[in-house]
């Protein structure tokens, strides 16, 4: 092997040291240079509910909130958000602030196989975090960037408009 060779063997090797406060707690990973946020999450944090669904951002089963912004970690290298504040959906979930829109999930049957509900929660949460009462429309275009395959979203839609009326008249999801 050439020198040449040996330097790009060993260059895709090393690894990268990022650190992070991952649902409120203050982490640090070895990463490869290359290796996705979902991988990280998943693979060294142990942070399984956010899901690796077709790694090229269309599915939005790999949503998560990176400083208080929902992006796709399976388009982001970790080490694009080394420093950064990320929120998953267990962290959402052990803060209590999607509580309602879980429980209107359950309620309503909008989370059948589940393995887009995180996502999904993920994406609800930002929207409800920025209109107050959106309209079906809204939610409906909001939820554009996720993929589910089992419940044909109208339960989905149902769910995030009744935790959206609730929360505008100040009371639990209905």
């Amino acid at each position: 092997m050439s020198g040449l060779d040996e330097t790009l063997l060993d260059d895709t090797e090393a690894t990268v040291r990022v650190r992070f406060v991952v649902n409120g707690r203050k982490v640090a990973c070895e990463v490869a240079p290359r290796e996705t946020l979902v991988d990280c999450l998943r693979n060294e944090l142990e942070l399984t509910g956010t899901h690796a669904g077709c790694e090229m951002g269309a599915c939005g089963a790999c949503l998560v909130q990176l400083d208080g912004r929902a992006v796709h970690s399976c388009l982001m290298y970790a080490v694009q958000a080394d420093g950064a504040r990320i929120d998953t959906i267990e962290g959402l979930t052990e803060s209590g602030v999607i509580a309602d829109l879980q429980a209107e999930f359950h309620r309503r049957n909008a989370l059948q196989c589940g393995f887009c509900t995180p996502g999904m929660l993920v994406n609800a949460h930002e929207l409800l975090s920025q209109v107050a009462e959106p309209n079906r429309e809204e939610i409906r275009d909001a939820l554009s960037g996720n993929y589910c395959r089992c419940t044909g979203y109208e339960a989905i839609v149902d769910a995030i408009d009744a935790v959206a009326k609730a929360r505008c008249e100040g009371g639990g999801a209905t």
